[in-house]
């Protein structure tokens, strides 16, 4: 099972396995950024289709047990 987010892995991680979840992560924020980008665009493109989907997740929320 692998450590949370702030659990450092020096214990059992070589300086080329740091270096590689480093890149994963650089490699994740971007993708992350780029959809959030995307899904800017659509709703700015979209209008309508963007404000039924904020009324179907306002919905599920609303509905939403905790």
């Amino acid at each position: 099972m692998r450590g949370t987010a702030d659990e450092p892995s020096d214990a059992s991680g070589s300086p080329e396995q740091r270096e590689a979840e480093t890149e994963r992560r650089r490699r994740r924020a971007q993708f992350l950024r780029d959809l959030t980008e995307a899904r800017e665009l659509r709703d700015r493109v979209q209008p309508r289709r963007a404000k039924a989907a904020r009324l179907r997740h306002a919905m599920r929320m609303r509905t939403f047990r905790w």
